[in-house]
């Protein structure tokens, strides 16, 4: 028997409406080459409005894919909106792609139009002849550029100041894409809808998620390109936030002069900003006070790095887990009431934890014979995941259907190819990736733990670990370190660091001191070009 409710659409729209109607005043803020540049929600809407006309002027109609070259800005903002709510499909392209990746990204969503900033003109028209499906370039002005082709705000003063009429949208018809980092193989697309993404807005809005609410100030540090900002510009909007967008590539002194300037309550980011931070912080002070908590996602963050920053700064840090598969939140660090009481080493040791599913998702961690394993917080086995908000498939997948199915579900929970452990009260860790771990005499080496620790190494700035094959051992660690500017680290010391703080038989045979660990397009430790450099 049904229930008598109204069913009415999940959609970004209605959340988008609701901003500007009762949040007119609220601040965007957004840095440029010459300044912040400032305006109202008010301004923000009835730019978007001007937008969705441009759109339809441009022949683009529901369904059709828009793609978006851009760093974090107002301007890029109003393409989050005017694009999803018009019914296309926004495609924010990675601008830290390989050349080669970034067209295949192009040509495979079949993106009809790109918005790009000026500063970033180069890079698309290094793809010239290439992506033969997009008919039209639109160049939003971040610095001068006088290329030809149509200017963004030209366009937009041009359109018709009228309301744009928005289309009544299915809430389960895509909104946006995002594809895979692409570490091995092209990218992966995965594939948004707007009730998932509405439904994602919801639940990173609760309290005892990240509480995104009025009265925040929401520093974007991720880029908008990389799975959807993890989701915070539509929440911030949704609820009426002031939001700060940091530009260009975001440094440690813009960071923290962002956060201290703008009065930032909340930001986010990946362990390497933060690691970055914490350097910059040591010879320049800033006044970090106004943070409520900050979200660190996308790898392991050093447990040693978290004492620092609560013992200096009183700073909160809540861990995260998610990928582009799941939109991308899907667990977050927050303490159920029985944990008030943990204090030192075990609240450290709590807090590194990735934490609980968000409401709506659903987890499980299955070992090697599928079944679960035990809830006792050290074995490990590969973690899946359920919810309204994770993918279904890859759009236009290249494997048959058949392995492609086997590869990436069983049993309809998406096989995310992490490995975790999960404990008594429900808190997961993520110990690495399937790829990552290290078989040792046919016992597993988790390279995460192992980097963590070498990393508690006072002199020690970044360390990645990965496994080279061994004649007996089948496989060992080999420890890839960054040692501190003005430091000198020996073997034999960084051993004896790590002697009695990881089991005698994780100590890395060999130890390569380089000059810094190469990155993802995301900013995560690219193991893979560690293994091509290294490995035999």
């Amino acid at each position: 028997m049904h229930g008598l409710m109204m069913d009415t659409q999940l959609t970004l729209t209605p959340l988008f409406e609701r901003a500007a109607r009762l949040f007119p005043y609220r601040e965007i803020a957004s840095k440029t080459p010459d300044g912040m540049f400032r305006y109202r929600y008010a301004d923000f809407h009835a730019r978007v409005h001007r937008l969705a006309h441009v759109l339809r002027g441009l022949g683009i109609r529901p369904g059709d894919r828009v793609g978006t070259l851009c760093w974090n800005s107002h301007r890029h903002l109003e393409l989050y909106f005017a694009v999803p709510c018009a019914g296309a499909v926004l495609h924010a392209l990675n601008l830290r792609l390989a050349e080669d990746q970034l067209a295949y990204t192009v040509n495979h969503a079949a993106d009809c139009v790109v918005f790009a900033d000026a500063s970033l003109m180069p890079m698309l028209r290094k793809l010239e002849g290439r992506i033969p499906s997009v008919e039209r370039v639109i160049v939003l002005p971040d610095q001068p550029w006088d290329g030809g082709e149509d200017d963004y705000e030209s366009l937009l003063a041009a359109a018709p100041a009228a309301a744009f009429p928005w289309p009544a949208l299915d809430e389960r018809s895509a909104f946006a894409t995002c594809y895979t980092s692409g570490t091995t193989g092209n990218p992966k697309a995965v594939w948004y809808t707007h009730r998932g993404m509405y439904l994602h807005t919801m639940a990173v809005s609760m309290a005892d998620t990240f509480g995104m609410c009025e009265r925040d100030v929401l520093l974007q540090i991720v880029p908008m390109f990389h799975a959807n900002g993890w989701g915070f510009p539509y929440a911030a909007i949704a609820n009426g936030a002031k939001i700060v967008l940091g530009g260009r590539a975001v440094q440690p002194d813009v960071v923290a002069e962002l956060i201290e300037t703008e009065r930032a309550t909340f930001t986010h980011g990946v362990p390497t900003i933060w690691m970055q931070l914490w350097q910059y912080l040591q010879d320049h002070p800033r006044d970090l006070s106004s943070l409520r908590c900050v979200l660190v996602a996308g790898s392991a963050m050093p447990r040693g790095l978290i004492e620092k920053f609560e013992s200096r700064y009183g700073l909160e840090f809540r861990l995260g887990w998610g990928m582009s598969e799941t939109s991308p939140m899907a667990t977050v660090n927050t303490f159920k009431s029985n944990m008030d009481g943990l204090e030192g080493a075990a609240k450290i040791d709590r807090r590194a934890r990735h934490g609980l599913p968000l409401p709506g998702i659903e987890l499980r961690i299955l070992g090697d014979d599928g079944a679960e394993v035990p809830a006792d917080g050290a074995t490990m086995g590969e973690l899946q995941v359920r919810g309204p908000w994770v993918t279904s498939g890859y759009y236009m997948d290249p494997r048959p259907a058949d392995q492609a199915a086997a590869e990436s579900f069983q049993d309809g929970w998406f096989r995310t190819g992490d490995v975790a452990t999960v404990d008594a009260d429900g808190y997961i860790q993520i110990m690495d990736r399937t790829k990552d771990l290290v078989k040792s005499g046919g016992e597993w080496i988790s390279s995460v733990d192992l980097e963590n620790a070498i990393m508690a190494h006072p002199k020690v700035a970044e360390a990645a670990v990965i496994a080279v094959p061994h004649p007996k051992w089948q496989e060992r660690p080999l420890a890839c370190v960054v040692v501190k500017p003005g430091e000198e680290l020996a073997k034999e010391e960084l051993l004896g660091f790590l002697s009695g703080r990881v089991a005698k038989w994780w100590l890395p045979d060999e130890i390569a001191f380089i000059d810094a660990v190469p990155k993802t397009s995301v900013g995560k430790f690219n193991k893979r070009a560690l293994r091509q450099r290294f490995v035999g």
